[in-house]
């Protein structure tokens, strides 16, 4: 069990680190962070968990997706997201989001996530 977890992680990482081009790899500071001390693989999975939590709390905010749809980076890799971490155990995402179908920004939204309960809360969501 424990050698299925870990090479499940391995993996996760491998190819979340290794699928995007050199130049858009830079580093927000949540992942800066988590990549820090030994439980940086576990840092990273919740990061991403923290980010689906973040989008899924706009979506309900702005509707539903029958309305609203996040930005792109709300969807894939981690070192992508608009995400800054606080120091004190939460992580702040702040993005933008479209109609569907649209493509101009219509809401932008500031989501807190606690990294360690995944308490979310919508700090701001507004209008454009």
């Amino acid at each position: 069990m424990k050698f299925s977890k870990i090479f499940v992680t391995f993996v996760f990482l491998t190819l979340t680190f290794s699928a995007l081009p050199a130049r858009s790899q830079s580093i927000n500071s949540c992942v800066a962070s988590a990549k820090i001390g030994p439980l940086a693989a576990e840092k990273i999975l919740a990061l991403g968990r923290a980010k689906n939590v973040a989008r899924q709390a706009a979506e309900a905010a702005n509707g539903g997706l029958n309305n609203y749809r996040a930005e792109n980076s709300m969807h894939g890799p981690v070192e992508q997201v608009p995400c800054k971490d606080n120091g004190d155990g939460t992580w702040t995402f702040t993005f933008q989001g479209t109609a569907p179908g649209d493509s101009t920004p219509i809401v932008e939204s500031v989501v807190t996530v606690n990294s360690q309960t995944f308490k979310v809360t919508v700090d701001r969501n507004t209008r454009l």
